[in-house]
């Protein structure tokens, strides 16, 4: 069933216009070791100082929607794995070892642990739907000729989420679903996606877990979300797997590449090998339904995709360096360093450029480094205690004192999506 979606090019292994290996290796932002391992993203400073961004804004947006943060182990015993079944269907993608006579998978997902926190006590209906979200790390074994930088690596940390709830409010819960969806992607710079609702075949339902009913009720109600917020949709008829029907959406990228990022996916098989209960408003026992989700996929992916889409250049709420402080001469360090003090009480993530290099060239190597905002310290900015800024791409917008690049800097991370915890700026004086 087509609707009106356009034709899926897939793009995404075109040669990318730019490389996330190359903006990550000029921008010190990750890197991959032998020694290490491949397939193992070792995050710098100013990478993780990135990846923490995403995460406290992906934190925040889950706690206004009612999700509840959960953290589990790196490790679960085998047994775990056996009930779940990716022992017997993806053991040779998993880290296996043994350790005291027992025998542990390091965690190729997030789903069990979950599971365990539902079924750590009874549920009431009452109590459902019930929210867990985790920035899990997970591990799974790909093969070497399949790893590409941070698209396809080993070690990988997964903006997981589940949803337990009952058949009346599934439909619910995905219209709240595709509702974060947009919000989330477009913060990140992401003003387009495409729908694909996967569904099985009904020419061979031996293949799929689950009644009739449960197909075509959890089919209908994802179709229901999509056309009630009126996202076009392709129906990829066969294309589910084998516990229930899903909808990926792809983000599609400055170079119109399409990326599957973003799953919203029914399961029929967890619940039932788990023994995944509610009490119902009739005192009897239901079986719940559970939801997978990821918004952004896997984080290394997603870092990958977000900075090829803006070439480095990421939004001043983003960028690791918000502001490169420059003295112009050695007689205004002092100055210099006063404005940095300044700018880094304010909350801004400034970095002072002490080093003896001319001035030309550190103006230059900000620019090479993709940093927003430039602040000069020579003889004039001394004097009338204020700094000459320099934005990125744009060059000289003028002298301000540091509050004003500051509120600049806030205001315009607030536009781009983060909303940073409100300053009081009257309370603190400008330098001098």
């Amino acid at each position: 069933m087509n609707k009106n979606l356009p034709e899926n090019k897939n793009k995404e292994r075109e040669l990318p216009t730019a490389d996330h290996r190359a903006i990550g290796q000029q921008l010190d932002l990750f890197s991959i070791s032998e020694e290490v391992g491949i397939g193992l993203v070792l995050w710098h400073p100013r990478g993780t100082i990135v990846r923490n961004l995403i995460r406290d804004f992906w934190e925040k947006e889950h706690l206004k929607n009612d999700y509840q943060l959960v953290c589990t182990p790196h490790i679960a015993r085998e047994g775990l794995w056996r009930v779940s079944g990716h022992l017997d269907y993806y053991r040779e993608n998993m880290y296996l070892f043994r350790k005291g006579g027992e025998r542990y998978v390091v965690k190729p997902m997030n789903c069990p642990f979950h599971i365990q926190i539902y079924k750590s006590r009874p549920r009431s209906y009452r109590e459902l739907p019930i929210r867990y979200a985790e920035w899990g790390t997970v591990y799974r074994y790909e093969r070497s000729g399949t790893l590409q930088g941070l698209l396809r690596v080993r070690g990988f940390t997964q903006d997981d989420a589940h949803i337990f709830c009952t058949p009346e409010e599934v439909e619910d819960e995905i219209l709240r679903l595709l509702d974060l969806v947009s919000h989330v992607l477009q913060r990140f710079g992401f003003k387009e996606y495409r729908a694909y609702l996967s569904t099985r075949n009904p020419e061979r339902p031996e293949k799929y877990m689950g009644s009739e009913d449960d197909w075509n009720n959890a089919q209908d109600a994802l179709a229901r979300a999509l056309q009630k917020k009126r996202i076009p949709y392709r129906e990829m008829r066969g294309e589910a797997v084998f516990y229930g029907p899903k909808i990926d959406l792809n983000i599609v990228d400055a170079s119109d590449r399409e990326w599957q990022c973003t799953t919203i996916q029914f399961d029929f098989n967890l619940p039932k090998r788990f023994g995944m209960v509610y009490i119902g408003p009739d005192g009897k026992e239901h079986e719940v339904i559970m939801l997978h989700r990821a918004l952004l996929g896997a984080v290394e992916r997603f870092f990958a995709i977000l900075i090829e889409h803006c070439n480095g250049n990421l939004p001043a709420w983003l960028a690791p360096t918000q502001v490169e402080v420059v003295p112009i001469g050695e007689s205004f360090l002092q100055y210099a360093q006063e404005v940095n003090g300044e700018l880094l009480a304010y909350g801004v993530r400034s970095e002072l450029d002490s080093s003896t290099s001319t001035v030309s060239y550190k103006i230059r190597n900000a620019e090479v480094r993709k940093i927003p905002y430039v602040a000069l310290c020579g003889r004039r900015e001394t004097e009338t205690r204020k700094i000459a800024v320099r934005k990125h791409g744009l060059g000289n917008i003028g002298c301000l004192t540091t509050e004003e690049l500051a509120k600049t800097i806030i205001e315009n991370s607030r536009a781009e999506g983060n909303e940073p915890l409100a300053r009081d700026f009257r309370q603190r004086r400008s330098i001098g």
